[in-house]
């Protein structure tokens, strides 16, 4: 239950509407007994009547009925006066609970609402926080289920939740109240059954606590594996693995089933368990009433009046299952969601400004990397020099630690051991987002949103103008503005997700416009051009060279580009430098760069 105290900042921020609501709740379940006390009332009066002036005693200290007596006798109402006035007043009660019950709904109800929506953008704002190394160890569909599923059962706590219990607690102090004040004794033996509901209670919440936890996790991995079978459609037909995935889903669906239908098993075990507690003490109240009414006629208002307190008890004895539920789900989805956003970054925004545009000096010093999850070392004891508007090629074997390298220049991970300086400035003194923004890293795992090809192109702009001629240019360099127009409505034209409407050369060479556009300081291609043929290459190569040809550029590739002159041409093996220099002396040392030029010339004359 502690963890829902990380819900309290909320509602503070929404006090008004909560106490509010708190208020309304009182007020209507405070009408909700005056009735039956009415009802006690007209009841005795109309037992009086009956003996024909027998004294039948009709004392009451309730605040109502002193109220209707006293203008019984200023205006001098007649029997059938009084009775239709008790009505009258009854159903003016009933009409203004009525609206009090509404106005509760408006601001408890509307309140889980409005701290929903803060919650969910609360969960997104901390995903868009978190780096790399937190999305390589967690599950997407876990994420989304985070958002989606553990929220809207927060919510149940924070609207419905919070009403019963207010009105649970406030119904039932009315109820006790008013029974042991009109009859101690005959409250103690009605009220007998109640300790053994808040023991079954109890133990019953214990249950579903267990089991709440254990569901939202299967529900996660339910989730995982239905968001990669949607993911990787192509993947599974192509192997024909339709039958093998379904039978994988419906295994960890079946597992969900039991474990759910385990936990409606638990919950149904309330309602009996409470209409079972409601009719004792509802067959408590007219026997042991009905025998203190033959000795004493003046009991039987009071007998009326106890067995409407007891079905008023009704509703919210049994809603003490649903309403345990709801918070023990609540504290089971809420404890995620702390757990969640108590996962700080790793990589962390500096203070130092910059002032200017980043010029492009890169120099790394003792460089390791070591990645986190994996253990895997990816870059060890680099040092590299790179001068601004310098043209840079690395290459390298696979796992060779290439893209290592550009994660480091884009900070998507920082160095385990060493620095990196821009321009004699460590990376990590500068604002995270600043630096990002001095960066135009086109990724080898290529990803467009499901979104128009011009949104996808202009997604790294923050200042959209009614300039055109952007995306033109950027298309144009990218060698891919051609094929955008032959498309129905060219820039209009939407993608499917992840860009799946589009060739791999297309979804490259959009995302190299996309980077392009941002006109940043730094370029880092990272075998961004791995799915494009090679006169395309040559041209997008050739406009590079003349439209960025005074940025630093850094090209990660496992083959060598022999139409683009490079100052300096890297070969990296386990993450180390082995060789480097100019395409010329590289070739002079006839080392492994030279081995791989005479490769890839065979392979091209051939």
């Amino acid at each position: 239950m502690k963890e829902l105290f990380a819900l309290n900042g909320f509602f503070w921020k929404y006090r008004f509407r909560f106490f509010s609501g708190i208020l309304l709740v009182i007020a209507t379940n405070y009408l909700a007994v005056l009735s039956p006390q009415i009802t006690g009332y007209v009841v005795n009066l109309v037992q009086e009547k009956i003996l024909k002036g027998q004294a039948v005693q009709n004392v009451h200290d309730d605040l109502i009925i002193s109220i209707i007596a006293s203008f019984s006798t200023q205006f001098q109402f007649s029997f059938p006066a009084l009775i239709t006035f008790c009505s009258i007043i009854i159903l003016v009660l009933a009409i203004f609970r009525g609206v009090f019950m509404f106005f509760m709904r408006q601001t408890i109800i509307v309140m889980s609402r409005h701290i929903e929506y803060d919650q969910k953008n609360q969960v997104f704002a901390h995903y868009q926080k978190l780096d790399t190394e937190f999305y390589k160890t967690h599950s997407t569909g876990d994420l989304m289920n985070r958002m989606a599923e553990d929220v809207s059962r927060v919510r149940m706590y924070t609207g419905p939740s919070i009403m019963y219990l207010i009105n649970l607690i406030s119904i039932i102090g009315f109820c006790l109240f008013n029974m042991f004040t009109k009859d101690l004794e005959l409250s103690l033996y009605v009220l007998a059954p109640l300790p053994v509901l808040a023991i079954t209670i109890y133990i019953v919440n214990t249950v579903i606590n267990k089991k709440s936890e254990q569901i939202q996790e299967q529900l996660s991995d339910l989730t995982t594996n239905a968001q990669e079978s949607y993911s990787g459609i192509r993947v599974i037909k192509s192997f024909v693995q339709e039958s093998a995935m379904l039978g994988f889903f419906k295994k960890n669906s079946e597992l969900y089933r039991k474990s759910a239908v385990g936990l409606a098993s638990v919950e149904a075990f309330y309602t009996p368990t409470m209409s079972l507690m409601i009719g004792i003490s509802t067959l408590l109240t007219i026997f042991l009433g009905g025998i203190q009414a033959y000795h004493d006629p003046s009991k039987v208002g009071i007998i009326i009046e106890f067995v409407f307190y007891i079905n008023m008890l009704t509703f919210p004895v049994s809603a003490i299952g649903l309403t345990a539920s709801m918070i023990q789900r609540a504290a089971a989805s809420q404890k995620r969601l702390n757990e969640f956003l108590a996962i700080q970054p790793t990589i962390h925004s500096g203070n130092n400004e910059i002032k200017n545009n980043i010029k492009g000096n890169i120099i790394f010093e003792n460089v390791d990397l070591v990645y986190p999850h994996s253990g895997v070392k990816a870059v060890a004891d680099f040092n590299l020099e790179i001068k601004a508007g310098q043209k840079v090629l690395i290459l390298g074997k696979t796992g060779s630690g290439k893209s290592s390298i550009a994660q480091l220049i884009s900070r998507m991970y920082d160095p385990t051991k060493g620095k990196i300086l821009i321009d004699g400035q460590d990376i990590k003194s500068m604002p995270l987002q600043a630096y990002r923004k001095q960066v135009g890293y086109v990724q080898q795992d290529v990803f467009l949103f499901s979104d128009s090809i011009m949104n996808n192109v202009q997604f790294g702009l923050t200042d959209l103008t009614n300039d055109n001629t952007k995306h033109i240019e950027a298309t144009k360099t990218a060698n891919v503005y051609n094929e955008i127009n032959q498309l129905p409505k060219q820039f209009q034209t939407t993608v499917g997700e992840r860009g799946t409407t589009l060739s791999g050369g297309q979804k490259q060479r959009i995302s190299i416009a996309r980077s392009i556009i941002k006109e940043p300081s730094i370029f880092v291609f990272d075998d961004c051009l791995s799915a494009v043929d090679t006169k395309t290459e040559q041209s997008i190569l050739k406009n590079l060279a003349s439209n960025i040809h005074h940025k630093t550029a850094i090209f990660i590739t496992h083959r060598i580009f022999f139409t683009y002159q490079f100052d300096v041409i890297i070969y990296l093996e386990e993450g180390k430098i082995v060789e480097i220099g100019t395409h010329e002396s590289l070739l002079a040392k006839k080392g492994l760069y030279a081995e791989l030029y005479s490769l890839q010339q065979t392979q091209e004359n051939s």
